[in-house]
Parts: structure tokens; C-alpha cells; sequence
């Protein structure tokens, strides 16, 4: 054999070779755990999801008709147009016993129109819908069946139905980690072919912050939260420790907004929306849309804060500093910005003092600040630092911008 055909057979070995690789490579990519990713492939949460939820409100007292209000409530609000366009249907949707098929079926006395008919309704005002499942034999409220063991079946009802949002939560479980439990119901949703927004609702469980984003587009940090102060700040602390892990297509989840629900004072209600926003959060609003107040309304329809939650940079933004009551959190956005937040979580007011080496800004940069929540931008520029008296439980939000 001469040299020409030496090479030739030397050719012919590396490209079978090669074959052999990429295929054995393809096959792991679908199979393979380490590019579960690929299973997620879902175009979803390029910017974290807003929208309502029924469940810090209404619980369990859900029926068609609140959903169908609620849409329309979204709508003639204006709160659609800001971005809310997720209708979610939490616990308690669902007779407690399956059909002789297996499939979930919609409680007759709450829900008589079916699941279908309802989602049409939504979508018709150019909304979309979620509804709510476990990873357990039962829902939380037990009023219901999980889908553990039934994940391609309900996945394909779901999608049946015209779904785009599942919120799956952690109850009544048969011990087995999460980590096991809720990729299943990740491959059940991508093989019905409709694009669904899948929420782990795991409550923190094994730190879903370190492999969530290959199994959802969201995940819970921290148990449920609360009305209260007290609930809300220690919600916010617990998911501030994963904030490395947000980026765009999944998006660390500290639950449902509470604002609007009566168990904070306004000011207290703007420092939970501004650090959820901030934190790059899932905007849910968690009150009765139907009957809203004018202050839950100044609040939740800031549309400066919210383009902050939706930059496309999609970076979570931090504690920079902490003395004694009073913190500064702060994020880059794009285009150079940064968004910073005063905080106050003491007694008495007090002026804080947000310092360039602590948030990013090179010592000399001067800066032009915008006050989000006063809608004004500040006369003059700063350099340095940027300071600003803020009274008890409540807090400062600037945008700084470099100026040119």
C-alpha cells in the first residue's frame, strides 16, 4: 500500500471515529444529565414572569369566576400592558379523584366550564394561563392529586388544555429527593411540544439555586411567605445568597407578592416590591386585582421598578453593605447603569450612605440619579457617594447613570 492510500485509510478511520463520537455525544445530550438543559430548551424567561396568583388571597376559595374576573381586571387596569399577563390557578382546582382514564379532572362545583373553556377565556384577552400540580401523591391542601407517577399524563392534559405556566409544588411526597422527582415532570412538559413555564416550588429543599436551571425556569429559595415585615425581609435575606445563580431563562423564586394583601404599611409594601424587582423576582401579585386600591396600585404599576426587574442583563442584585439596621443593595442593569437600593429596617430614621467602591462605580465617575419611586431625577450629579435620610421600614431606589 503506498503513501496515498495510507492516508486515505487513515482518513476513513478518524471519520468513522469521529461518527462514532458525535453520535455516542448526541445521544448523551438527550439523555445525559449534565445536559439536562437541553431538555429546557423551552424559549421561556429571558426576564423573570409576571402575572397573578390566586393563592395568597383567595387560598382555596377559588372558582371560574374569579379567574375569569381577574383576567379581566388585569386588562382594564392597565396592569396587562406593564407585563402581567400570567393568570395562575394555585391549589384546590381539582376533584379529589381521577377519571376512569387516569387524567386530572376540574371540580365540577368550582370549576363546571372545564379547564379548556377557561384557558380560551384568558387567552382571549391576550393573557395566559397557569395552573398548579405536585411532586407527591397529594397537593398541600390534600384536596387534590399530585402528579408523582402520573407526570406524562398530566403534562399532556396540561397541555390539552393550552397551559403556559405550572407552578409544582412539594407535598405529600414518597421521600425521594427533588433532585429525582421534578426533572420527570421537566421531560414530561417538553414532550407535549407546547412551551411551558415550569415553576419549582420546592421551598429551598437541597438548594434548587445550584440545579434548578437545568430543570425549570424558576425555583423557590425559601419556604412560603407571609403578610408581614417580619416574613417578607428574612424571605428577601434567604434568596440574596443564591443571587450568582439568576440569569435569564431561570430565575431565583422568594414567592409571591404580597402587596395590596393588608398586612403592611405602604411603605413596608414599596421595600417588598423594590427588592423583588431588584432581586430580578417572579412578579406575581398575590392580591384581589378585582377590588385594588389606589396605593397597592402606585406601587405594583411603577413602571420604573419594573423595567429594573426586566433589564435584559438579567443580574440579581446584592447586599453590598450591612451596619446595624441599615443596608444598600445594588445590581448592574444595562447600558452601564446601576440600580441601588437604601434600606432601612430599624426603628428610626436614619440617613444611609451608598459608596461608589461598594457598589461598582469607579471612585471618580461621576453620575446622574433617578428616584424611582418619586419619578424625578435628582438636580445634581454625584461623585463618590450618595447619601439619603430614610424613614423607618422604608427605603431610597435610584437608577445612577454614568454621566457622559
Amino acid at each position: 500500500m503506498g503513501k496515498s492510500s495510507s492516508s486515505v485509510l487513515a482518513w476513513l478511520i478518524t471519520t468513522c471515529l469521529l461518527l462514532i463520537i458525535t453520535v455516542s455525544a448526541s445521544n448523551y445530550d438527550y439523555e445525559g444529565s449534565l445536559n439536562r438543559r437541553f431538555l429546557l430548551g423551552n424559549g421561556l424567561a429571558s426576564t423573570p414572569p409576571m402575572g397573578w396568583n390566586s393563592w395568597n388571597h383567595f387560598n382555596c376559595m377559588i372558582d371560574e369566576k374569579i379567574i375569569k374576573e381577574t383576567a379581566d381586571a388585569l386588562v382594564s387596569t392597565g396592569l396587562a400592558k406593564l407585563g402581567y399577563n400570567y393568570v395562575n390557578i394555585d391549589d384546590c382546582w381539582a376533584e379529589i379523584n381521577r377519571d376512569d382514564k387516569g387524567a386530572l379532572v376540574p371540580k365540577k362545583s368550582t370549576f363546571p366550564s372545564g379547564m379548556k373553556a377557561l384557558s380560551d377565556y384568558v387567552h382571549s384577552k391576550g393573557l395566559k394561563i397557569g395552573i398548579y400540580s405536585d411532586a407527591g401523591l397529594f397537593t398541600c391542601s390534600k384536596k387534590q392529586p399530585g402528579s408523582l407517577g402520573h407526570e406524562e399524563l398530566d403534562a399532556k392534559t396540561f397541555a390539552s388544555w393550552g397551559i403556559d405556566y405550572l407552578k409544582y409544588d412539594n407535598c405529600n411526597n414518597d421521600g425521594s429527593r427533588p433532585t429525582l422527582r421534578y426533572p420527570v415532570m421537566t421531560r414530561a412538559l417538553m414532550k407535549t411540544g407546547r412551551p411551558i413555564f415550569f415553576s419549582l416550588c420546592e421551598w429551598g429543599d437541597l438548594h434548587p439555586a445550584l440545579w434548578g436551571y437545568t430543570v425549570g425556569n424558576s425555583w423557590r429559595t425559601t419556604n412560603d411567605i407571609s403578610d408581614t415585615w417580619e416574613s417578607m425581609v428574612s424571605r428577601a435575606d434567604e434568596n440574596e445568597v443564591y443571587a450568582d445563580y439568576a440569569r435569564p431563562g431561570g430565575w431565583n423564586d422568594p414567592d409571591m407578592l404580597e402587596v395590596g394583601n393588608g398586612g403592611m404599611t405602604k411603605n413596608e409594601y414599596i421595600v417588598h416590591f423594590s427588592i423583588w424587582a431588584m432581586s430580578k423576582a417572579p412578579l406575581l401579585i398575590g392580591c384581589d386585582v378585582t377590588n385594588i386600591t389606589k396605593d397597592t396600585m402606585e406601587i405594583i404599576a411603577n413602571k420604573e421598578v419594573i423595567q429594573v426587574n426586566q433589564d435584559k442583563l438579567g443580574v440579581q442584585a446584592k447586599k453590598v453593605r450591612m451596619e446595624g439596621d441599615w443596608e444598600v443593595w445594588a445590581g448592574p442593569l444595562s447600558n452601564y447603569r446601576i440600580v441601588v437600593l437604601l434600606l432601612n429596617r430599624g426603628s428610626l430614621r436614619t440617613a444611609i450612605t451608598a459608596h461608589w467602591d461598594d457598589i461598582g462605580i469607579t471612585p471618580a465617575t461621576s453620575v446622574v440619579a433617578r428616584d424611582l419611586w418619586e419619578h424625578k431625577t435628582l438636580e445634581t450629579s454625584f461623585t463618590g457617594n450618595l447619601t439619603a435620610t430614610i424613614e423607618s421600614h422604608g427605603c431610597k431606589m435610584f437608577l445612577l447613570e454614568p454621566v457622559s
